[in-house]
């Protein structure tokens, strides 16, 4: 089979896995990373989000031979790394908010307005509500008011 080399969370991994299996599948079956939901496979749900190189993008779409050695991919799991702490700011601002009701999409939407934080800082300016239209995460409990002041009140604190 063939081998596939890529960074997770902070740490080169190797998989012998086929070239077509997707992302997704070698995170949580293979790797044991199992914080990206499997919600539709197709990227529309969401739930899957995570990152690659800082940008958002779903795994459940992206084949495992997509992958460079050099691309880092950050799941929720290795979200609070990414500032040195025991929780990323967003995930503070989640538990203050108390959006989460069912929680299955919460570390896709989370790992969603983190990069969306991010864009807008590069663009040089603060997250605004245009930008929090634009998040196409499903939240089948529809918590998305909360999910909103948690986003912004997460900007905030880093």
């Amino acid at each position: 089979m063939p081998e596939h080399t890529f960074i997770l969370n902070g740490e080169s991994v190797t998989v012998d896995i086929e070239d077509d299996v997707r992302l997704l599948w070698v995170l949580r079956d293979v790797l044991g990373v199992t914080g990206p939901k499997y919600g539709c496979g197709l990227g529309v749900c969401q739930a899957c989000t995570s990152h690659i190189n800082g940008k958002a993008f779903n795994p459940c779409s992206v084949p495992v031979k997509d992958l460079r050695p050099t691309d880092e991919v950050t799941t929720i799991e290795g979200l609070p790394a990414t500032v040195g702490s025991e929780l990323h700011p967003m995930q503070e601002a989640w538990l203050e908010y108390d959006v989460a009701q069912c929680g299955y999409c919460q570390p896709g939407q989370i790992m969603t307005a983190v990069a969306k934080v991010r864009q807008a800082r590069e663009e040089g300016r603060e997250i605004s509500e245009a930008d929090l239209d634009e998040i196409r995460n499903v939240c089948r409990c529809g918590t998305y008011h909360r999910i909103r002041e948690a986003i912004v009140a997460g900007a905030k604190k880093y």
